[in-house]
């Protein structure tokens, strides 16, 4: 999944055909509704802040891996205080069984 707002350059015949090609789906955020793209900013603060190189990658692979690293830890392991400091996955779980 490819998350973007609706600039000229995420809608871009080019853009949208790499994406294709690379196996993502894309998605935009609604015209002029800036809540839409607040969950995927707030990720990519996390993932900046908390887990990136301080002096980028060597290459792509390496970038690669390590957002594979970060996805897996921030949906498993991390604490959200949203989920009163459970990982999303584990309160998820957790809201399941409840309703069961």
């Amino acid at each position: 999944m490819f998350h973007s707002d609706q600039g000229s350059i995420y809608g871009s015949e080019i853009f949208t055909d790499s994406v294709k090609k690379h196996g993502l789906t894309q998605s935009m955020s609604r015209r002029g509704n800036c809540w839409d793209n607040a969950p995927v900013e707030r990720w990519f603060r996390s993932f900046k802040y908390e887990w990136m190189l301080k002096g980028g990658y060597s290459d792509f692979e390496s970038a690669v891996n390590d957002v594979r690293e970060y996805v897996m830890y921030y949906n498993h392991i991390r604490p959200h205080s949203y989920n009163q400091g459970l990982s999303p996955i584990l309160a998820k779980t957790t809201y399941r069984r409840l309703l069961n």
